[in-house]
């Protein structure tokens, strides 16, 4: 499965999920895509993000942080600044964790013939499904090279 970014030509952002690159391919030529806020069908892909930052610094070094501190709330729902929380690093690797979670949980282990397995659902030989395992890699390179849409994951241990 891929998630894609998308815009239509009013600027609305939304995503798209697809089976694979062709399969998008196919439905934007054939007019199926559409912006869910305005209903246009001229449809592009944006890049995409994932963007992780660092909490911002105190100006002292020194000065303890507290929950009264008002530098601390900067930025969160309902603040003066307008900006999007800050994210503690805990946060962010409990988001991770569930991400990583989700993935294994709805995708089937191949191992060691990830390669093999992904050429097989690419030319279609065997089912369309989304898979994990191992990759070399060469084998990693190679599979891009064919145009096979894979995604290097790392293995986080707790």
């Amino acid at each position: 499965m891929i998630i894609f970014d998308l815009s239509c030509k009013q600027e609305h952002p939304f995503e798209g999920w697809f089976q694979s690159l062709s399969s998008y391919d196919s439905q934007i030529e054939a007019g199926l895509i559409s912006c869910p806020h305005c209903g246009s069908t001229e449809i592009r892909r944006v890049p995409s993000v994932v963007h992780m930052s660092k909490p911002a610094k105190s100006a002292h070094p020194t000065e303890p942080k507290n929950s009264s501190d008002p530098a601390r709330h900067a930025g969160t729902p309902g603040s003066s600044t307008g900006l999007p929380a800050t994210r503690t690093q805990a946060e962010m690797f409990a988001a991770f964790e569930q991400l990583m979670s989700s993935i294994v949980s709805n995708s089937e282990d191949v191992g060691q013939n990830f390669a093999e397995e992904a050429r097989r659902i690419h030319y279609l030989e065997a089912p369309v499904r989304s898979i994990l395992g191992e990759a070399s890699d060469e084998e990693y390179e190679s599979l891009l090279d064919e145009g096979i849409e894979v995604l290097r994951l790392p293995i986080v241990k707790k």
